[in-house]
């Protein structure tokens, strides 16, 4: 199943530095084990944001919700879940 998902990152001010740092590097290390892994295919910034917009393909909503939680950042982010269907039009649905 693809998903569509809208993470909007927002890191309390009064995090301490080292702290926010470490978080920071381990939600890179994991986002790359998920991206490697096949289960994160695309992953783009949203320009002019601390926020990204991303292509899951795993099994289940519940599948997603376990990758999505073991993100380091997930408790200071809202994020936004689409389920993607293919489209009838879409040409490379046709080949």
């Amino acid at each position: 199943m693809l998903f569509h998902v809208r993470m909007d990152v927002a890191i309390p001010h009064d995090l301490d530095p080292e702290r926010r740092t470490a978080i920071v590097t381990e939600e890179k290390a994991r986002a790359l084990e998920l991206q490697r892994s096949g289960v994160w295919p695309h992953l783009w910034r949203v320009v002019g944001e601390y926020s990204n917009i991303s292509i899951f393909d795993v099994g289940s909503g519940d599948e997603l919700h376990a990758l999505l939680s073991s993100l380091p950042l997930f408790p200071y982010m809202t994020v936004r879940v689409t389920p993607l269907a293919t489209h009838p039009s879409d040409l490379q649905a046709q080949s």
